[in-house]
Order: C-alpha cells, then sequence, then structure tokens
C-alpha cells in the first residue's frame, strides 16, 4: 500500500510538472550586444504576414543566361516590397557590379542606376514607356 502512495505521489508530480512546462509562457530576450545576426536569408513581414522586405543571396544559376549568354552569377539581392505585393526598391550586386531599381507606381515608371565592370548609366522611365539613358 505504501508503494502505491508514493506512485500515485509520483505521478502528480510529474503531471504537474508537465503541465507546467506545456502551459507556461516562453520568452525570447535578445542578448544586449549580439555582434553578428547570420543566417540565409532575412525577411520581413507586416501585421497580415506579407513580406515587406528580404533580403537574401541567390546561388549561381547556369540554367538561365544574362543578355550577353553568360549564366546567371551569385547575386545578393534586397527587396523592398510595396503593399500590393510589388518590389518598388532593389538593391543587389554580383561579380559584375550593382545596381539598385526605384520603381514607380505605375508600370513602366521606374529609375535603375548601376555599374558593370567599367560602365556606369541611370536609365530613366515613364509610364508612357519615354526612357532617357544617362551615361558619364
Amino acid at each position: 500500500m505504501k508503494n502505491q502512495r508514493i506512485l500515485v505521489a509520483l505521478t502528480a508530480i510529474n503531471l504537474g510538472l508537465l503541465a507546467y512546462q506545456v502551459a507556461r509562457p516562453r520568452f525570447v530576450y535578445a542578448q544586449e550586444n549580439a555582434p553578428v545576426l547570420r543566417g540565409r536569408a532575412l525577411e520581413i513581414v507586416d501585421e497580415r504576414g506579407k513580406v515587406r522586405a528580404q533580403l537574401q543571396v541567390f546561388p549561381p544559376d547556369p540554367k538561365h543566361k544574362l543578355p550577353n549568354g553568360d549564366p546567371y552569377p551569385e547575386t545578393v539581392l534586397l527587396r523592398l516590397i510595396a503593399p500590393n505585393g510589388r518590389p518598388s526598391v532593389k538593391l543587389a550586386t554580383d561579380v559584375r557590379g550593382g545596381g539598385l531599381y526605384l520603381g514607380g507606381a505605375e508600370d513602366p515608371t521606374m529609375a535603375r542606376l548601376g555599374a558593370q565592370g567599367a560602365e556606369a548609366r541611370l536609365e530613366l522611365v515613364n509610364k508612357d514607356r519615354q526612357e532617357k539613358v544617362i551615361r558619364p
């Protein structure tokens, strides 16, 4: 009889500990001086869960070709996405150089600033598809 009381008491204690583990709130605190945040990608979402900002490294893709026929190189891309889901700001870099794309509210309105190799250019396009390219 004494062993049965001990087993019942231990079972009650275990059930109590299990209930505490399941029910207790879990708080996560950032380190005060975290020196580095590391990961494969970063996404920031709004209150509805839609991605609004994205930072990602894309691996090289030999299946897709650049206009000159070379395969796409590894690329780092930062996108800032408007509420309608359209990336309005893109900042990218790869082995060829870097570029900044600013999209307007209507397609194809945009401004693109880029440097590839030894060439730099600023490309402006308005909603009527009038285009101006500026090179040094």
